[in-house]
């Protein structure tokens, strides 16, 4: 089919190459000329597993190419729209991107030779905005669908081509959505064929569906995390705890992992936007506890630092401090609302000196001027002459460290395990004072 993404950031690059990957013809529209021309040569502007051996196998077939123009949409069949929704000041979610993209396609949408003409929304608004968009498609006689993702950061590739479920929002004419879905149908056709299931609803309930999962994992972290400080203080293990009620199966044990919180570039703003949204609907207070879920996440980062200083002494005026990590996840470069680097940043006016590594991330802060902390190019010249060490981002080249070969780098072997990721039994036994997130 021939299939145009507009927006190729984050989501819009994985979500145009994994369809061209699957056979389709594919142009992705971005405003960003210097975006657009790193993805025409098969580069994306970010790192993420994969995808660049997606972009430059599909670029050389000739099934993926990327513009500026919004006149690609003109005579295709399926239009996804993947731009960012950022928080606004007032915490709402900020649609001009969306409203852009939208009013950018108008003037050439209704001239599909091939059937019904598809808008399929994938970016994570406020509930009520499809149905609004839908009243300025609709005369151009395209049909809108929302068809949400749900990548994860470093997993995007395989989230896109193999998701655990499709979700279509459709129109509430039923022929309409009947064709609209048959459309839809045919662009996922072997996911579909895979058996991966395909749930059909409203506008309403699908961009419901995006916004409300990642509440429940920001609600599941910040719990664990409230757990971790009840068990520091009465001397209980948050890990063995989190194991046994892991176990029950109307829990489940995934994001049970106790440690300095969330970030990135959904979880954060998306509670967020839900709790504006809900307010604006008039029903708040039902989503009143995702401030204290906020709280939550934003008061462990300052629990690390607080544990930090006590552990320096009185006096760590003189002290280096290591943060191993900088994403706000392994696997990525993403470092918006990252943990590590609040708690970086917040213990640097105390100390001597903080110095951040990431595989990553790091050659991106490298390049910054002004920042309070250092950027080491590897692990080992991060932990030279350390005071203490802070694993704030779980990349496997930190949690396999060598104890052994740390603590003969660094000049206190003083760890904080802020991930809880590390082998505490192997780094007390190579002479390290372990301190984890609420273990005892």
């Amino acid at each position: 089919m021939r299939l145009t993404v507009i927006g190729c950031g984050y989501l819009g690059a994985v979500h145009a190459a994994a369809m061209a990957e699957m056979g389709h013809e594919v142009i992705g529209v971005d405003v960003d000329e210097a975006k657009v021309e790193a993805l025409a040569r098969g580069r994306a502007p970010f790192f993420e597993p994969g995808l660049n051996e997606l972009l430059e196998r599909n670029v050389a077939a000739g099934r993926l190419s990327f513009t500026t123009d919004p006149g690609a949409v003109r005579g295709r069949q399926v239009h996804f729209i993947g731009v960012g929704t950022p928080q606004s000041p007032s915490g709402a979610a900020d649609l001009s991107y969306v409203d852009a993209a939208v009013e950018a396609m108008l003037p050439h949408l209704g001239h599909c030779a091939d059937g019904q003409e598809v808008v399929a929304g994938k970016s994570t608004v406020p509930v009520g905005t499809a149905a609004r968009l839908a009243q300025a498609i609709d005369p151009t006689g395209a049909a809108l669908v929302w068809n949400p993702e749900f990548l994860r950061e470093g997993f995007a590739v395989d989230d896109t081509l193999s998701p655990d479920r499709m979700v279509y929002g459709l129109p509430e004419d039923p022929g309409t959505a009947q064709r609209a879905q048959a459309v839809l149908d045919e662009v996922y056709a072997p996911i579909l064929r895979a058996g991966k299931p395909r749930l059909v609803m409203d506008y309403a309930t699908s961009e419901l569906v995006k916004i409300s999962a990642n509440a429940f994992l920001a609600t599941k972290i910040s719990f664990i995390n409230a757990m971790a400080q009840v068990c520091d203080t009465v001397g209980a293990d948050v890990t063995a705890l989190a194991a046994a009620i892991g176990m029950d199966e109307r829990i489940g044990s995934r994001f049970l992992r106790a440690g300095i919180g969330f970030g990135g570039g959904c979880l954060p703003k998306d509670i967020r936007a839900f709790q504006a949204r809900a307010a604006e609907l008039g029903v708040g207070q039902a989503l009143g506890f995702l401030a204290e879920v906020d709280k939550v996440n934003e008061s462990v980062r300052r629990s690390v630092v607080d544990t930090a200083l006590g552990l320096l002494g009185p006096e760590p005026g003189g002290a280096r401090v290591a943060v191993l990590g900088a994403a706000f996840k392994p696997d990525s470069d993403d470092m918006r609302n990252s943990p590590a680097l609040d708690v970086a940043a917040d213990l640097a006016p105390s100390v001597g000196s903080v110095v951040v590594v990431d595989p990553e991330a790091g050659p991106l802060l490298a390049g910054r001027e002004g920042l309070p902390y250092e950027v080491a190019a590897t692990t080992q010249e991060a932990l030279a002459d350390a005071d203490l060490v802070i694993l704030g981002t779980e990349w496997r080249q930190f949690t396999t460290l060598d104890p052994v070969e740390a603590a003969g780098l660094v000049r206190t072997p003083v760890v904080i395990d802020g991930r809880n990721a590390l082998d505490r039994s192997a780094w007390k036994a190579a002479g390290w004072a372990y301190t984890g997130i609420g273990r005892r």
